[in-house]
């Protein structure tokens, strides 16, 4: 089973990374990694796993320059998905 809004996170953070150096880029790259797996993984994450992974990205948002557009849409994907995560 995928999870298409984690996929799709996953998809903008790799765009991201490419239109980036650096650091920035290898954490962009780490982010994506992660939530591709989470995106095929047997069992969904919890909320407070996400929470984890979207504290992450707003701050890369900050760091990514011009490619904030393609990690602000990562977020949105994230969020979407946990809209539908049950709580804690």
């Amino acid at each position: 089973m995928v999870r298409d809004e984690l996929q799709a996170a996953s998809d903008e953070l790799d765009a991201a990374a490419e239109s980036t150096e650096g650091e920035t880029s290898e954490r962009l790259a780490g982010q994506s990694e992660a939530l591709a797996k989470l995106a095929t993984a047997e069992r969904g994450p919890d909320q407070g796993r996400l929470d984890r992974h979207m504290n992450i990205l707003r701050e890369l948002s900050e760091e990514a320059g011009d490619a904030s557009e393609h990690v602000d849409r990562a977020l949105e994907h994230v969020t979407e998905y946990r809209e539908g995560v049950g709580g804690i």
